[in-house]
């Protein structure tokens, strides 16, 4: 950057005022001003002194721009230059390809170092980004050695790692490789990369490199610079505050706060997102999994119906509607940013999603004809006093007849369910319409497992010992609500009738949860297969790492002992 100001004594003329990069003003000068006041000639020697001294304050790392001016003498015709576009200098100053005619044989002022230190929770958010695999790709204008010394001090390049292949200036990686050698270089190994010196293009080609190779590059920028490569990238970030609104105009998204670390957060958001779509999911194909299984089930076992279309509809619009809708409001999981991300065309049900999806299903549809089985087979603690039948008579209760069927009766009994008792017509009939209270706890089963497993669903591998029910109250007021509508339709009589139920009575319900709570206990077991998947997936990525580290030493010893 350059500016002609004129000085206290007009007459004496202007002078040019310039600052940049430390190398490219040194290499521009040819005096140097001494601490006395006095101008002399900037030999080689000094300039190659002068460079070391700006690379050991960019190692520090501090950022480092050269001060140089152009007195009157040397300014030609911007000696007398005031702005006025009649001027014979304006001209000179419209052509950028005369920059830098006029902004050379300039005289060394001295260099600045200017320490810009990285925020705190900047070193975290990188780590959490590689325990989530995200890979981060810092590109700047700095010095090399200021934006090696960054990476280290910010945790993108680990102490001691070998970096000839992932840090390099913008002019040295797209002039020195073809497009074939970048590709490689950007995607060896997987992980951070430094880019320095780069120009506004260079951000461009590196963000249209990885969106070749099949990555998902988010780009940040805030200048008008930027704006080619956030409009490039496939989620561009600008930054709110300090942000040009070109550079926003460009973006997808931007950062009210122009902190790194939120960058982290909205990734932990976002998978937070989907994690509870897939609970979402995960609920509602794993319950009407269940309900299709009974309805199977039943068929296929040669069992009177349990459940009838208006109590199935009843579980499906109103009793699962609350539960799902709470799950959008689940937390993320304490291991969620320590899952690798997923393929952009991974798909929504893995195998062994679907394969958690039957096993909770198949127990919810085995619970569900289960305990109704059981009320006509082994419920002899009821206290309604109904006869109890073998499991050969109830598969096979279409050929029932009243001269062979000696367990129910062969008179006007136990068929027509009154006042608790059952009384007063055909025998056959116990498997229709005495069969009520079977039914009910068939109902009952299957609304209490679902609502289990709207806690199964508060995480997908997490343990309800790591997230408690009470950390989505949504969730529990949801519960509530379906099982408050449940007793509604079991103890008002009229909505009873309506939906062919009866009322429970203690030992009912004390049965209803045997049959129910089971399907926490399965799916705590899947889960900690799950967990188990993604610990060897995570010691499996760890180690990578680990290996090129230690692979990056041992090239390092190496190379000591050949020098």
């Amino acid at each position: 950057m350059s500016v002609i100001c004129s000085g206290a004594n007009k007459a004496a003329g202007n002078n040019l005022y310039i600052k940049g990069a430390a190398e490219k003003i040194i290499e521009r000068c040819s005096f140097l001003r001494l601490a006395t006041g006095a101008t002399v000639a900037l030999t080689p020697k000094a300039k190659a002194d002068l460079i070391e001294k700006a690379e050991e304050m960019a190692v520090r790392p501090l950022r480092v721009l050269g001060l140089a001016v152009k007195e009157a003498a040397s300014l030609g015709p911007l000696n007398s230059y005031n702005g006025e576009q009649s001027h014979s200098a304006h001209k000179l100053l419209l052509d950028p390809e005369k920059f830098a005619a006029i902004e050379s044989n300039m005289v060394l002022v001295g260099l600045v170092g200017i320490k810009d230190p990285a925020r705190p929770e900047v070193k975290p958010a990188i780590k959490n980004c590689k325990l989530a695999g995200v890979r981060v790709i810092m590109i700047t204008g700095d010095n090399k050695a200021t934006a090696e010394a960054i990476a280290h001090e910010i945790g993108i390049f680990e102490p001691g790692e070998d970096i000839s292949r992932k840090s390099f200036t913008g002019h040295e990686f797209f002039n020195d490789y073809n497009e074939q050698e970048q590709k490689d270089l950007l995607m060896e190994d997987g992980g951070g990369r430094v880019f320095s010196r780069t120009e506004p293009r260079d951000k461009q080609q590196l963000v249209k490199l990885l969106r070749g190779e099949g990555e998902v590059p988010a780009m940040t920028g805030d200048g008008v610079n930027d704006a080619p490569a956030l409009k490039q990238a496939a989620i561009g970030v600008a930054m709110g505050i300090a942000g040009t609104e070109v550079a926003k105009e460009a973006s997808d998204m931007i950062l009210a706060d122009d902190n790194f670390a939120t960058i982290v957060s909205a990734i932990e958001e976002g998978r937070s997102i989907y994690s509870n779509m897939k609970a979402f999911i995960r609920y509602l194909i794993s319950s009407n999994i269940g309900e299709v299984a009974s309805i199977f089930l039943t068929a296929s076992l040669g069992l009177p119906e349990g459940l009838i279309p208006v109590q199935l509809l009843w579980v499906n619009l109103v009793t699962d509607g609350p539960p799902a809708t709470a799950l959008g409001f689940n937390p993320p999981d304490a291991d969620i940013m320590k899952k690798p991300p997923r393929n952009k065309d991974d798909s929504l049900i893995s195998g062994w999603v679907f394969f958690r999806y039957m096993v909770i299903g198949l127990y919810v549809g085995f619970a569900t004809v289960g305990v109704f089985v059981y009320w006509f087979v082994w419920y002899d603690h009821a206290g309604d006093g109904h006869p109890l039948v073998t499991y050969g008579e109830l598969s096979n209760w279409g050929k029932c007849n009243t001269t062979t069927w000696e367990n129910i009766g062969t008179g006007p009994a136990w068929t027509t369910y009154e006042g608790g008792k059952y009384a007063g017509a055909k025998a056959c009939e116990y498997f229709t319409k005495g069969k009520l209270p079977a039914s009910t706890l068939s109902l009952s089963v299957l609304v209490t497992i679902e609502m289990f497993n709207a806690l199964n669903a508060l995480s997908e591998d997490g343990s309800l010992l790591q997230m408690p029910p009470w950390c989505n109250p949504w969730l529990l007021l949801a519960m509530a609500v379906s099982f408050v509508l449940h007793f509604v339709i079991l103890y008002v009589p009229f909505l009873a009738s309506i939906f062919s139920i009866v009322p429970h009575t203690y030992e009912d319900w004390k049965l209803v949860f045997y049959f129910s709570f089971p399907v926490i206990l399965i799916d705590e077991v899947l889960k900690f297969v799950g967990r188990c998947l993604n610990a060897r997936e995570l010691a499996q990525r760890i180690n990578e790492m680990e290996q090129l580290h230690e692979g990056t030493h041992a090239h390092i010893s190496l190379h000591k002992k050949t020098k």
